[in-house]
């Protein structure tokens, strides 16, 4: 069963026929705010995705580029930090496996970009806000982060670190 999403766009499998199809996807205001709000960002300008379906038996491909324009809020400063994502993306399709609820199993790493679909629909959408979600920093920085926290008298981590002391007190024995 395919859940809506804030970015959903569903595709009938069926539609595909087999057949090479270019989707493209662009997410409008609304759609912009909701998964601003999904994933935490100060703003999201742009999203939008060109892609390029192909089926291999039971499994669904969709290759292309993934475009957007957002801020992400500095980890250190509470400042936007303005972010441009251009990023390829492939993304496998394949039917929902049918394993007992107690059951482990694991992904290898070229499983990563992997969705399941229930032989009905995909959810092209959703599939590329999950890609903006892995392409985000998850601890923004803003350029004068560092110069901000040092006037407000936080250490970096080169005088944090243990061998901060050191340097503080090497400094020290050089004064005299």
């Amino acid at each position: 069963m395919v859940t809506l999403s804030e970015f959903s766009h569903e595709l009938k499998i069926s539609e595909l026929g087999g057949k090479m199809r270019s989707i493209h996807l662009s997410a409008d205001a609304s759609q912009r705010a909701a998964l601003a709000k999904r994933f935490d960002l100060a703003a999201l300008d742009r999203l939008d995705a060109d892609l390029t379906m192909t089926t291999e038996r039971s499994d669904i491909f969709a290759t292309g580029e993934l475009n957007a324009v957002l801020a992400q809020t500095c980890v250190a400063t509470g400042e936007p930090v303005p972010v441009t994502v251009s990023e390829a993306v492939t993304i496998r399709f394949i039917p929902e496996p049918r394993i007992n609820e107690e059951a482990e199993f694991e992904l290898a790493e070229e499983d990563c970009d992997v969705m399941f679909h229930d032989g009905q629909l995909i959810d092209l959408g959703e599939a590329v806000a999950q890609s903006l979600g892995l392409a985000l920093d998850p601890y923004p920085r803003s350029p004068n982060a560092d110069a901000l926290l040092k006037s407000a008298g936080v250490k970096g981590e080169d005088e944090a670190g243990p061998f901060g002391v050191l340097a503080s007190l090497k400094e020290k024995l050089e004064k005299k």
